[in-house]
């Protein structure tokens, strides 16, 4: 089977007063926690990811970018495996497991995109982050229709964030570094709605 770019998104919402608090309690920094990507589940995109697969990639990513500051991601999507660094928004200070869940915490960075980014979430927009990477997959059939499976050559290039997610009921919310703790909002209400508007289109 031959390579290719395999795209898969997450929701995430951040309200404008949790970024406020945010700003305050990381000395200007916009910090957002939240799930990056799943295992196990398929997502609209029809791909399922085996949990081994992500862990490897997971440790790879973290032991190789994260660890030397440099897990950096783009504001939208390229049609590229290389990550752009004119676009550079944001980077990926850790990531953990919460059962098939891949959580990370990520760092707006102060770029041209980075702004944007802040921007977009103080006016209470909801974004997506996503994984970009290179893999195959394989057709496999589950209960009444079919699925892809990502093969073992999937390698994680970078998450970034865009405006179409994929991935069920995954949100990131700001934190207080200093404290390592996140501060999630009654937003829910205002996910659904901003859901609809954009479904409309």
């Amino acid at each position: 089977m031959s390579k290719e770019l395999l795209v898969d998104y997450a929701v995430f919402e951040v309200s404008p007063q949790a970024i406020n608090e945010s700003l305050k309690q990381n000395n200007g920094k916009l910090i957002v926690k939240g799930v990056l990507q799943r295992a196990e589940a398929k997502n609209q995109n029809g791909r399922v990811y085996p949990k081994d697969t992500l862990v490897r990639e997971a440790k790879k990513y973290a032991d190789s970018f994260i660890a030397e500051r440099r897990a950096l991601g783009e504001l939208d999507h390229p049609d590229s495996s290389v990550v752009n660094l004119n676009n550079v928004s944001h980077n990926v200070l850790g990531m953990d497991w919460s059962g098939d869940d891949l959580v990370g915490t990520v760092e707006v960075l102060s770029t041209p995109s980075g702004n944007i980014l802040k921007e977009l979430f103080k006016c209470g927009i909801k974004l997506g982050i996503s994984s970009r990477g290179m893999g195959s997959v394989k057709e496999v059939f589950g209960e009444g229709d079919n699925t892809l499976e990502v093969q073992p050559d999937f390698e994680l290039i970078a998450f970034d964030f865009v405006s179409n997610p994929s991935t069920h009921g995954a949100f990131l919310s700001p934190v207080n570094e200093s404290k390592g703790s996140s501060t999630t909002k009654k937003y829910n209400n205002i996910n659904k709605i901003i859901t609809d508007i954009i479904t409309e289109f």
